[in-house]
């Protein structure tokens, strides 16, 4: 690649974004484009907004995609955005990963599946009804994930950290 190109394509690396996530009345996240960008759309549309490695690399690498998936915006670094952009990203980020952590297992209805927990989480207490042993991740030694019939995820950061009674109602499961 000649010098002339290296130059062009860093330049469009470090450039600012130019686009406007919001909500609109409707509580939906919606992205626009100025005047100059703006041909890339013919109005501001619903997106959802993704992180394409969150645990690896949580502050690079993220997405901002049409409702039929098509990527509109491609964000190299979360400090590449200015302060108002980065602040409508992360919240953006944050409403789609909702993931309540299991501080504590209190009981669960039956040893097979599907079966309710009752759990206390980093969000309160509440139960999940899990269908099948499948739907208990293993992500490393000491980290979990669980999702319920609904699709909500819950996150055990830290088993060996559990309490005896919710270790022992785990190993049940696998």
């Amino acid at each position: 690649m000649n010098s002339s190109m290296k130059s062009a394509q860093s330049n469009q690396m470090q450039s600012p974004h130019v686009f406007n996530l919001y909500k609109n009345t409707l509580g939906k996240w919606v992205l626009s484009f100025d005047q100059k960008e703006a041909a890339k759309l013919s109005a501001p549309q619903e997106v959802v907004v993704v992180r394409a490695f969150p645990i690896e690399s949580p502050s690079t690498g993220i997405s901002i995609l049409s409702g039929e998936g098509k990527e509109l915006v491609w964000i190299e670094a979360l400090e590449l955005l200015n302060d108002d952009q980065r602040a409508s990203v992360e919240g953006a980020l944050r409403e789609r990963e909702f993931m309540p952590e299991i501080l504590k297992l209190e009981r669960v209805s039956s040893f097979t599946t599907p079966c309710i927990w009752h759990i206390q989480t980093s969000r309160g207490t509440t139960e999940l009804e899990l269908k099948g042993e499948e739907d208990i991740r293993r992500l490393s030694s000491k980290t979990l994930i669980v999702s319920d019939r609904y699709g909500v995820q819950f996150l055990i950061k830290d088993l060996p950290k559990l309490d005896r009674h919710s270790r022992k109602l785990l190993d049940r499961f696998f």
